[in-house]
């Protein structure tokens, strides 16, 4: 064949980039949360994270997802899924860099620590990171049944990945899932039918049968999972491994995979308990709560994944601006474009500071070190703020990130697409662990549960001054924020409280330029609805573009 052109104007891969080192946001904010962090382990995530072969992992991951195996050659109940290689290598470096139990055992600033790197290791893939987070989130919950917990902790913790599939005592590491909705009922869980009829008690406590389904039941293979059903006492939550002490395996029949918009490289699936063995957690008829010790921390790594997938768009829009050319410039020199591409850096800054904030008072409550409750009170007003807000603005921040690159930004071309990627797995994270209604609800909860409006205002105080849009934001708080019933008005309440927590952040710990754009375009402006490139035409653009690049 004859040659019809030359291919030239197109923009390289982002491969071999430190994905910790290059983020600036990230850092000034982790170094701000956790000062005396050594953040050498964190390089060297970053550095696998944004590597060529991790880059390669991911589409491989993707373009070969994962297969159910319901039975064998022979016709007998195999219930498995099974993997690409690459699935397993991007879980184990999750495993390997302690994204999942190990922080529990580690001491102050370990799950800020944590926290960035799973911000991190999103920008690799962020299928694997469903059973990572979690196995990360069952430890408070699982706590409450002592003698499961001392069986489990030490494998739930352990950085070995051991894809097999094999009884706990085979392991050198498990991962742990969850199972709460059911299709009749949603996130309207009080209206499951999965039964639990008592089975006696042994090492493990009270031991049920379990019968019913689950509508969404992300990763099967995990080792593990506490799910909710119905006993006597009300609706309960329980402990059923895939193998059972004896090393028989349990019952669990996966009816199908889910066909998803995104998150392809995980598997979600439907399954039946028929008699399945499980153990009682928590007290009969106080499952609701129980497991949402373990929703509560999921929904943090909502707030942290979204952050992380913000950064990545972020990330690939720069990088393609700085070397594509049209009308005679690079795209990153048109004034229209250098608007887009820094009113979505300032977005993703005030993202990542907000999920860090949260971070940092999951941090504190769990080790000990929140002596006045601030930042328990903290932790259970912003646990929903930040899974609202920054959830809710992922999928316009990657839609308006993949126009940057245009068509090539729609094209997946066997998974090489990475845009495409990050734009189908946007809304993932909003309607996982309690979608946008839930969370505003959860809200008017929180401020019930303390002197919430006296916290904002100490966690505001900092900023206090620095911007007139948000000192009279702010003013308003207080008598919105005691009392507030209004479900209606819930949302708003939320978006509100995230803006002013934002700029008070990003005014302790990101260049005033920052700030100040932040506050003028988000706060002035009636908190920063519809499309991104609105910034005013004097706003230092260049400036947040320069902090903003990823190399």
């Amino acid at each position: 064949m004859s040659a019809t052109h030359e291919v030239l104007n197109q923009s390289t891969p982002l491969v071999d980039v430190n994905l910790f080192d290059g983020d600036r946001g990230l850092r000034d904010a982790l170094r701000f949360n956790a000062s005396s962090l050594d953040t050498a382990a964190l390089s060297r995530l970053g550095a696998e994270a944004g590597s060529a072969e991790t880059v390669q992992h991911a589409r491989l991951a993707n373009v070969h997802t994962p297969e159910l195996r319901t039975h064998d050659r022979y016709g007998h109940r195999v219930d498995q899924v099974d993997f690409h290689p690459s699935y397993h290598a991007l879980l184990g470096g999750a495993l390997r860099h302690g994204l999942h139990g190990t922080p529990w055992s580690r001491g102050p600033g370990a799950h800020l620590e944590r926290a960035a790197g799973f911000i991190v290791w999103t920008q690799a893939e962020p299928s694997v990171l469903c059973p990572v987070s979690m196995s990360y989130a069952v430890t408070p919950a699982l706590r409450s049944n002592e003698s499961l917990y001392d069986a489990w902790r030490t494998r739930i913790a352990s950085t070995q990945y051991d894809p097999r599939f094999a009884p706990l005592a085979q392991k050198t590491a498990v991962t742990l899932g969850m199972g709460m909705t059911e299709k009749q009922g949603g996130s309207d869980v009080r209206a499951n039918t999965t039964r639990a009829e008592a089975d006696g008690a042994d090492a493990w406590g009270p031991r049920v049968r379990i019968t019913g389904h689950k509508w969404f039941f992300s990763a099967p293979m995990c080792d593990a999972f506490l799910v909710l059903a119905q006993a006597p006492g009300g609706l309960s939550c329980y402990f059923l491994p895939r193998w059972l002490p004896d090393g028989t395996p349990n019952v669990l029949r996966i009816q199908r995979l889910k066909d998803k918009l995104g998150n392809k490289a995980n598997a979600s699936s439907e399954v039946e308990f028929d008699r399945s063995v499980a153990w009682q957690v928590g007290e009969e008829g106080r499952g609701v709560p129980q497991i949402l010790s373990m929703g509560a921390i999921t929904r943090l790594d909502c707030a942290l994944g979204t952050s992380g997938l913000m950064r990545h768009a972020l990330a690939l829009a720069l990088h393609h601006c700085s070397e594509r050319r049209a009308f005679g410039k690079r795209l990153i020199e048109q004034p229209l474009m250098k608007n887009v591409l820094a009113d979505l850096a300032i977005e993703s800054e005030a993202a990542t500071a907000l999920a860090l904030r949260l971070a940092r008072a999951v941090d504190r409550t769990e080790n000990k070190q929140d002596a006045d409750g601030h930042e328990a009170l903290m932790r259970r007003v912003l646990t929903p703020i930040a899974k609202f807000w920054i959830c809710k603005r992922g999928s316009v921040f990657a839609q308006e990130a993949m126009e940057c690159l245009g068509g090539n930004g729609y094209v997946e071309e066997r998974g090489e697409g990475a845009m495409a990627r990050v734009y189908r797995e946007m809304p993932l994270n909003s309607i996982w662990e309690g979608a946008g209604n839930i969370m505003a609800l959860d809200l008017l909860r929180a401020l019930r549960t303390g002197p919430v409006a006296d916290a904002l205002m100490h966690e505001l105080q900092p900023a206090r001054g620095a911007n007139g849009a948000l000192d009279r934001l702010a003013a308003g708080l207080p008598t919105r924020v005691d009392g507030a019933t209004d479900e209606a008005g819930a949302r708003r309440l939320a978006r509100d409280v995230a803006l002013v927590v934002q700029a008070a952040l990003l005014k302790q710990h990101a260049p005033t330029d920052v700030f100040d754009t932040f506050c003028a375009s988000r706060l002035d402006q009636a908190g920063g609805g519809g499309a991104f490139g609105l910034l005013d035409a004097h706003a230092p653009l260049d400036a947040l573009l320069a902090r903003a690049m990823p190399h």
